[in-house]
């Protein structure tokens, strides 16, 4: 029964990691969902912009709702770093290659950072 314990045991704590990263993700991406109308207000403002990492920038000395954007750059990172871990590599690619996926989905009038670093209207 101990060996049978002692063989079982690596296994359990697989599974409850791979539920308690999948509840993670879940969260993050309820959060995400939740928070993307006041993202895609501040976009349509022109307050806020997509940087060339993968974050959310303000673009302006106004700051409104600051706190959702810190909440989303937040979880951008924690999915990077968990994409990063799976594909070894860092999150710092993942993020470049994310912002690339949202320069090109981003609509017409928001504002994207290109590659070398300057901002430019959509």
């Amino acid at each position: 029964m101990r060996v049978f314990q002692h063989a079982i045991a690596p296994l359990v704590v697989l599974v409850l990691l791979a539920l308690a990263q999948s509840a993670l993700a879940d969260s993050i991406k309820e959060r995400m969902k939740a928070r993307l109308p006041v993202i895609t207000q501040l976009k349509a403002q022109g307050l806020v912009g997509e940087n060339n990492k993968g974050f959310l920038e303000f673009l302006s000395p106004q700051k409104p709702h600051a706190d959702v954007v810190q909440a989303e750059n937040t979880d951008r990172m924690t999915v990077y770093q968990a994409i990063a871990a799976r594909q070894g590599t860092t999150p710092e690619f993942v993020g470049q290659a994310r912002a690339a996926q949202i320069a090109e989905r981003e609509p017409t009038g928001f504002w994207i950072q290109d590659p070398g670093g300057k901002w430019k209207r959509k």
